[in-house]
């Protein structure tokens, strides 16, 4: 039996190309021959890496896909929203360019259909990366549509039933639909339908100040849109620490985003202009129209339809319930990803399936609690942590010791324009062990993972500072936490020492 063919919005060459990739017209699921070493469902980050490995060491794989190969990432998640980030970045750097000496024409716009088309041109391009067709040159048998568990060892798809060894739920989540007045009764947008816009629309609503609705609403801002950040708590990027968030809160302001935190009673309804909006937020009441809506507000984990009582899997509202060692209820079923992980970011599914692999076949013993995981939120500028910050310090009741430096004392930040923003360490008290870092940077994102490196190895504060780096980049701001912290370490008595032993080399 030949797949259902999916169509992506708007049918252009690029996601033409798309489809040929991850979900090719006519294709015909293989005929199931023997039982497999690993049946993985969902052909997401964790899915490609589980089923990929598994096969570059000689094991017989099936990987199941119901939608689009590459999952959220490729399609509706980091590269199609990274592409419009680049684009509304470049816009940007044109609008500050008199800062810099550099004269610019006036009548500099941007052309947004042009935007989307560079953004599908690019997501289809590197869409081979994930293709059926890679994954069956790996060896793997791929097959497209939905299926579920027949039992404690096979799954269903196609009328044919694949029996395993192991297997790895990786079916990833999809974007929630939280309990707003009214939301039933409007079309609104989500990420999974935020990137088939052809047309700027020039009123955005975004509910939801977390990641994806921050660097949205920034990137709209940028490109034309008049946008309404709607946030129920105060301030955005609740889970951040406040002083780092509300740079990021000031840098949307500064492009024009009505950022309304501690929006309260939220009702919307549809007009004969587009979307209604009514809540109050600081005890003002707001009534605001716009053209599109945009709900960034969760994830619910795909869990539904995928017979995992058969299988002896438990689930809950968070997703397939595993242990450290990835395991479900069911031992000779693994998962990985945003299906069970509160890390939804795609380097985090990655670093899971890894842990699969070994766990499932080579009597690992690998913990999902000891991966040390970075994230970043890449507006402008771009806030990345790593392990504790000073909230979750706080909550979890952890003793640090805090350094800090503002980006202003590094000298390429200065000579970039981009001095707003500063690096803390958070360090086990009284010795040099990090457990975190937070980063406020133009290129935070590519930053963090100096300070990853450091803690996945157990290298302390103190390394940071005999750590050379290039002058001038960024990245000294690294060397300069740790001469921080090599000074905090002089006592007033160390200090006089010192101070007496040079006095002596003197003569």
């Amino acid at each position: 039996m030949m797949t259902a063919r999916i169509a992506i919005e708007p049918p252009d060459q690029y996601n033409q190309l798309l489809v040929s990739n991850a979900r090719p017209d006519g294709y015909i699921n293989p005929q199931p021959d023997g039982r497999y070493n690993l049946v993985v469902i969902g052909a997401g980050p964790a899915g490609l890496v589980a089923a990929a490995a598994t096969a570059s060491l000689g094991g017989k794989v099936a990987l199941v896909e119901k939608h689009l190969m590459g999952g959220d990432c490729l399609n509706v998640g980091c590269v199609p929203s990274k592409a419009l980030l680049r684009s509304a970045r470049a816009y940007a750097h044109v609008r500050e360019a008199s800062s810099f000496g550099v004269d610019v024409p006036e009548g500099v716009r941007v052309n947004f259909s042009r935007v989307m088309e560079r953004m599908r041109k690019l997501r289809a391009g590197i869409s081979k990366h994930d293709a059926v067709s890679h994954f069956r040159e790996l060896g793997i048998e791929v097959f497209l549509g939905a299926g579920q568990f027949t039992g404690r060892d096979s799954f269903e798809i196609d009328g044919k039933i694949l029996r395993f060894a192991k297997a790895c739920i990786a079916t990833g989540a999809r974007a929630a639909a939280p309990p707003i007045q009214g939301l039933n009764d409007v079309k609104y947008l989500t990420n999974e339908s935020l990137f088939t816009l052809t047309e700027l629309p020039r009123r955005l609503g975004v509910i939801g100040a977390g990641p994806v609705g921050c660097e949205m609403a920034q990137a709209f801002a940028r490109f034309g849109s008049e946008v309404h950040l709607i946030e129920e708590i105060h301030g955005v990027l609740p889970r951040e620490d406040s002083d780092a968030s509300e740079i990021i809160r000031k840098s949307l302001l500064s492009d024009g985003v009505k950022v309304m935190c501690c929006g309260k009673a939220l009702a919307l309804r549809k007009s004969p202009g587009g979307i209604r909006m009514k809540f109050s937020s600081h005890g003002q009441d707001f009534d605001v129209e716009v053209d599109q809506l945009l709900v960034s507000v969760g994830r619910a984990p795909n869990v539904e339809n995928l017979g995992l009582e058969a299988a002896n899997v438990k689930f809950d509202r968070s997703g397939v319930v595993v242990d450290d060692f990835l395991r479900t209820s069911n031992h000779d079923i693994f998962a990985a990803g945003d299906v069970c992980s509160k890390y939804k970011f795609t380097h985090a599914a990655d670093a899971m399936a890894r842990i699969v692999v070994r766990n499932a076949f080579f009597f690992g013993r690998a913990r999902a609690s000891k991966l040390i995981i970075p994230w970043a939120t890449y507006t402008q500028p771009e806030l990345a942590q790593v392990g504790l910050n000073l909230q979750t310090a706080k909550k979890d009741n952890v003793k640090v010791d805090v350094v800090s430096v503002d980006l202003s004392d590094v000298d390429r930040a200065v000579l970039d324009g981009e001095e707003e923003g500063f690096g803390r360490l958070l360090l086990k008290a009284g010795t040099d062990t990090i457990l975190g870092a937070t980063l406020v940077s133009s290129h935070a994102g590519d930053m963090i993972g100096e300070v990853a490196l450091a803690m996945t190895h157990n290298l302390g504060a103190a390394k940071l500072s005999t750590t050379i780096h290039p002058y001038p980049t960024q990245g000294e701001i690294w060397r300069k936490l740790g001469d921080t912290y090599n000074r905090t370490r002089l006592t007033s008595r160390s200090k006089g020492l010192l101070t007496r032993i040079l006095a002596w080399r003197r003569g």
